[in-house]
């Protein structure tokens, strides 16, 4: 496999970055509240679209108690951990609630994507953000035991969920996904699916199954969605994707062939591209008006080190 180094910059990858120390390496004392502490930071948001308020530099999703107040209490209320030493929270609004901020210059509410696409806020907020909107959501969705169906209560900050009736703990989980480059000798493998904007080619991905190994993951679904036989596998960075709670692994793989036989319930199109369509992709000036995913994806950052390599 050719590229052995990490030329590129991940600065910019969304969400990979992250102000947060975490309330789950707190093992002793009590969990503080956000109407105890007036020096907390808050991530608020209005369904599942996180509240930021303008700064000079951009806008901050660090809020306080106080931007909550107008539209009451927020439910549930999380304890995150520490960011730069204060207590740090996450709380829900209803998804209304969006209404007694949209109009008010002092903020913003727009999608967590367009956060990270747009760069709306420092990128060491973008990993609290993502801790904040994959628990929330995690919440949301969890409220009743797997194991024998009753309701559940959160506990440790919120960082668990407790079973009253059986003692079962339930945890937040995180779906794991291989996002992997295929090359093979000096092209990539990349490919599109229906719902990308138009010109977008991207690398193939999949969610890991149960009892397989990063490798085996790229291997299988790049043969399932390509039909492209995959050897050799070298892990090179992730990135939290909270929707609503995945971790992209980013690989790379080694094709053992070029010959393509695709899946056409998974992927649009796909095929093989040289190193320079790769640059012209990545500037926007592709002939043919081809282009990569934005910086802020994972994507972005594995196409760069195949045409940097």
């Amino acid at each position: 496999m050719r590229t052995q180094a990490l030329p590129v910059s991940l600065d910019r990858l969304g969400y990979a970055h992250s102000l947060l120390e975490r309330h789950s390496a707190e093992r002793s004392g009590p969990t503080p509240r956000l109407a105890d502490t007036p020096d907390a930071s808050l991530l608020l948001f209005c369904g599942d679209v996180p509240v930021l308020r303008v700064t000079e530099a951009g806008a901050t999703c660090l809020l306080s108690s106080r931007d909550a107040e107008r539209a009451g209490a927020p439910s549930p209320e999380l304890f995150l951990g520490r960011v730069g030493g204060r207590p740090a929270f996450a709380g829900a609004l209803p998804a209304d609630a969006a209404a007694f901020y949209r109009e008010d210059p002092a903020y913003r509410v727009i999608d967590a994507r367009a956060v990270a696409v747009e760069g709306a806020v420092p990128a060491p907020e973008m990993g609290v953000l993502a801790t904040a909107k994959s628990l929330l959501g995690w919440h949301a969705r969890h409220g009743f035991c797997a194991n024998c169906g009753n309701a559940t209560t959160l506990s440790c900050g919120g960082y668990r969920r407790d079973c009253g009736s059986c003692g079962t703990e339930h945890f937040p989980r995180t779906d794991p996904v291989v996002i992997m480059l295929i090359t093979h000798g000096e092209r990539c493998l990349l490919g599109r699916q229906a719902r990308f904007l138009p010109g977008v080619y991207s690398c193939l991905a999949g969610f890991l199954e149960p009892g397989e190994t990063i490798e085996d993951a790229v291997r299988r679904e790049t043969f399932e969605e390509a039909g492209v036989r995959v050897g050799a596998v070298r892990y090179h960075f992730s990135q939290p994707w909270p929707f609503p709670s995945s971790l992209m692994i980013g690989c790379e793989g080694e094709a053992d062939g070029d010959a393509l036989v695709l899946d056409r319930t998974e992927l649009e199109d796909a095929r093989w591209f040289t190193r320079d369509e790769v640059r012209q992709m990545l500037a926007r000036t592709h002939p043919d008006g081809l282009m990569t995913p934005p910086p802020m994806a994972i994507a972005n950052a594995l196409v760069r080190t195949f045409a940097e390599g």
